[in-house]
């Protein structure tokens, strides 16, 4: 039995806009969250193939920096740095799509990892942008904490659509909303059809 309560406490969210690196303005969704593992096997568990396929999806490509990667049913893009075991940066699904991962020692040997997702504000079109992806990376947060205690399954795409995931989905989709919500940045009609669509993807009907 997953204890959903506690998974979803365990991931503080957040949702931002600011300048872009490039120019313009971006949106920038931010998750951290605690693991009871040392850094070098948190790192090793999101950058070996071998084990990323047990929680997540198949991996492949060039894994080093100036390289490439793609998720086998899922995106890819380029390894844009990889400071080994501290943080990673890609593009994810497009160049204006990026992912940072960094990993810092936390205390009795756990690691504390932050994820931030930018994309252009064009892109994301206000901070009810961060429905479109925030859901899906609990997900995969989940899927990392149940690894790193030892729940191996068989068919991580599976057990992804299971019922108790699908609980949690929905409680990730409640607890975005409300973060959009605190922002008072993003109209409540977006907000609306953020939710509509964060439901459709990550919690279909059966």
């Amino acid at each position: 039995m997953i204890d959903i309560a506690q998974h979803l406490a365990a991931i503080h969210r957040a949702v931002g806009t600011g300048p872009a690196e490039g120019g313009g303005e971006e949106v920038r969704v931010v998750l951290r969250r605690t693991y009871r593992a040392p850094v070098a096997d948190v790192w090793d568990a999101l950058t070996d193939p071998d084990r990323v396929k047990r929680w997540f999806y198949p991996l492949s490509g060039d894994l080093r920096a100036g390289g490439s990667f793609q998720l086998e049913g899922n995106a890819g893009g380029e390894i844009r740095t990889c400071e080994p075991p501290r943080t990673f940066t890609v593009t994810f699904g497009g160049p204006t799509s990026v992912v940072e991962v960094l990993l810092s020692p936390g205390g009795d040997e756990a690691t504390d990892l932050q994820l931030t997702h930018t994309v252009p504000i064009e892109m994301a079109r206000s901070e009810a942008g961060a429905l479109f992806v925030g859901p899906g990376w609990d997900g995969a947060l989940l899927g990392l904490a149940l690894f790193l205690q030892g729940e191996v399954v068989d068919d991580p795409i599976a057990a992804a659509n299971s019922p108790e995931v699908r609980e949690f989905s929905r409680g990730s989709i409640d607890a975005w909303v409300a973060v959009v919500e605190a922002s008072g940045t993003a109209p409540a009609d977006e907000i609306a059809a953020g939710r509509q669509m964060a439901e459709a993807q990550f919690t279909p009907a059966e």
